[in-house]
């Protein structure tokens, strides 16, 4: 089977790939407690994976997978002591909103000045984060020439675990753990699922993911590479109508004068830097520590 993982190309394969079919996936996604079940790394393995089949079967260039996403502030920081426990052994990978899209939008600026036509966004990483990511893509597109679309993988996941267009999404629980066990079946063991009723968060495990099935993962998959490639044909006909000739790319010096004329002023307004009425950790939880949303100048419009 070709290779299509950027990262993995010789410059020959990724010249074929890019005049055969100039579409550029992205994947996201963090490191963070999924059950003892899950590998920690699900979200973007699951993203990723996702992306390389689609890729393999529509065309196209995945990007390599980034592994740092949103957690720990505001609303993400309220969810933790519930579902995680006071544990310094969490193993996630997490940064400020600002850091995260910040790099999104470089990387989008990369690809746009390699010449794609096309890029899909997709994160393996809930919450409010993927709302934030539309918003951002929304501000950015104006300003490049490539068409962009961000979603989170259960918008492709249609109908979902049951096919009834309901459960297309979870954390850790049967949708998650059939899809990464469809993926990357290395990554999963089921045996580790704790016997019912076993008391306490069980590091973020989905109550009901005893009902995983590998081959119902196997399925959802299908229908997520078979939306992302039908995205993707979308994306190339609204560049075929739209993209000037030549295409000029955007600079770091102007990326970072879009970033503070576009971004900065709306990123308090982003959900990831809101509190959405959720409840605040107990006060000696020590995820206090980041749950307040700091002032930062020159970051959070201070």
């Amino acid at each position: 089977m070709r290779e299509v993982r950027w990262e993995r190309m010789f410059r020959d394969e990724l010249d074929a790939a890019f005049r055969a079919c100039p579409v550029v996936y992205f994947a996201y996604g963090l490191c963070e407690p999924h059950g003892p079940q899950n590998a920690v790394g699900l979200e973007a393995l699951k993203a990723h994976a996702i992306c390389v089949q689609a890729s393999h079967r529509h065309g196209g260039i995945v990007a390599p997978p980034d592994f740092w996403h949103i957690h720990e502030m505001g609303p993400s920081a309220s969810w933790l002591p519930v579902y995680v426990g006071e544990t310094p052994q969490h193993w996630m990978t997490a940064v400020p909103p600002w850091i995260h899209f910040k790099n999104v939008a470089y990387q989008l600026r990369a690809a746009d000045a390699i010449g794609f036509h096309a890029a899909l966004l997709v994160t393996g990483h809930y919450g409010p984060n993927w709302e934030d990511l539309k918003t951002l893509i929304t501000l950015l597109q104006p300003y490049f020439t490539m068409r962009i679309y961000g979603l989170p993988d259960f918008e492709a996941n249609q109908p979902g675990f049951d096919n009834d267009g309901q459960r297309t999404g979870d954390h850790a629980g049967k949708v998650e753990t059939s899809l990464l066990w469809a993926l990357e079946p290395d990554c999963v063991d089921v045996s580790r699922i704790p016997d019912p009723p076993t008391p306490g968060p069980n590091f973020a495990m989905g109550g009901d993911a005893r009902e995983a099935d590998r081959r119902v993962g196997e399925r959802m998959v299908e229908d997520e590479v078979r939306w992302l490639g039908d995205k993707a044909a979308e994306l190339l006909e609204q560049y075929r109508q739209t993209a000037p000739s030549p295409a000029r790319p955007v600079s770091y010096a102007e990326l970072e004068r879009i970033w503070a004329m576009e971004v900065l002023p709306r990123l308090k307004e982003f959900k990831t830097m809101q509190y959405l009425d959720r409840p605040p950790p107990p006060p000696d939880s020590m995820w206090q520590l980041n749950y307040l949303i700091p002032d930062i100048p020159g970051v959070t419009g201070t």
